[in-house]
């Protein structure tokens, strides 16, 4: 014991060491951003140094009264909150349905939406973005919503599909022995039970529909129906670069991240750490 116990030191300092390395290696960009969003022109373009000040709320200002970034916040909520309301409706029915019925080729139908997600978006958004527009839904915050729904939606019923295959049916069984219909059943057993997928579902669709950029950048074309992402980067022009600005509107895009996750974070970790070891 005496000879193990140095080594078994040893390698807990290494970890520890190793995890705060990395802890700060990915907080770090995020801490300049918040950073330089609150700090004076004159020090934001000549100070190198690490620790925030002199501050000043002139880049939050500027960028809510003198652009459209209200705008381009409520759009991207409504996209946001659509996309995840109708990802987590479709991938419940479907996860559930090829898990409890039987369904020839079940497997082939939830691989192939997996390897439809494993597209780059770029090579799916140029074919959609003619179809919208032969639909008369170009330039519509619809067609970013039904482009968003290409990446969410496969991942939401191959994700889902490992909790619900996993359950065992006698629980819905002796749910309705004892009064519940199959609908009931479902909805008394099977979605609490499934929470924590749940929610990670709608995190990641959530993350994955606020962050975007290729298909917002090709879908929209008027200024009116811009989402956060792209009315940000219409800010870097080829002579003027507001960096404070751009600063200040990429920690508000992040606060509502912050908040999910801070919330969630609890059913986030067990979501991610049942789906590793389910289906």
């Amino acid at each position: 014991m005496s000879r193990s116990s140095p080594r078994s030191l040893a390698g807990r300092v290494a970890l520890y060491v190793a995890a705060t390395l990395i802890a700060v290696y990915s907080a770090f960009p995020i801490y300049w951003m918040v950073v330089s969003s609150t700090r004076a022109p004159q020090a934001l373009i000549n100070s190198t140094s690490l620790l925030p000040g002199p501050f000043t709320w002139e880049y939050y200002t500027n960028l809510l009264e003198l652009t459209d970034y209200p705008t381009q916040f409520l759009n991207s909520l409504i996209v946001a909150a659509v996309t995840v309301a109708v990802t987590m409706v479709f991938s419940i029915m479907i996860a559930y349905a090829v898990t409890r019925h039987r369904i020839r080729g079940k497997g082939l139908i939830v691989g192939a939406m997996l390897y439809a997600y494993m597209f780059p978006p770029l090579l799916i958004a140029i074919p959609m973005f003619s179809i919208f527009a032969k639909l008369g839904l170009g330039d519509t915050l619809a067609s970013v919503i039904v482009s968003h729904l290409t990446l969410t939606l496969p991942l939401g019923v191959w994700f889902l599909w490992g909790f619900f295959k996993s359950m065992p049916f006698e629980l819905e069984e002796a749910a309705m022995v004892d009064g519940c219909t199959r609908l009931g059943a479902f909805l008394r057993v099977v979605l609490p039970l499934s929470l924590p997928g749940l929610i990670t579902v709608a995190i990641f669709s959530f993350l994955l529909s606020w962050t975007d950029y290729t298909y917002a950048l090709i879908m929209i074309g008027s200024d009116a129906n811009k989402t956060v992402p792209v009315g940000l980067a219409s800010m870097v022009g080829s002579f003027d670069l507001r960096w404070g600005e751009i600063m200040a509107g990429s920690t508000l895009i992040a606060l509502p991240l912050f908040g999910a996750f801070a919330l969630l974070s609890q059913y986030f970790i067990q979501g991610l750490g049942a789906g590793a070891v389910k289906g």
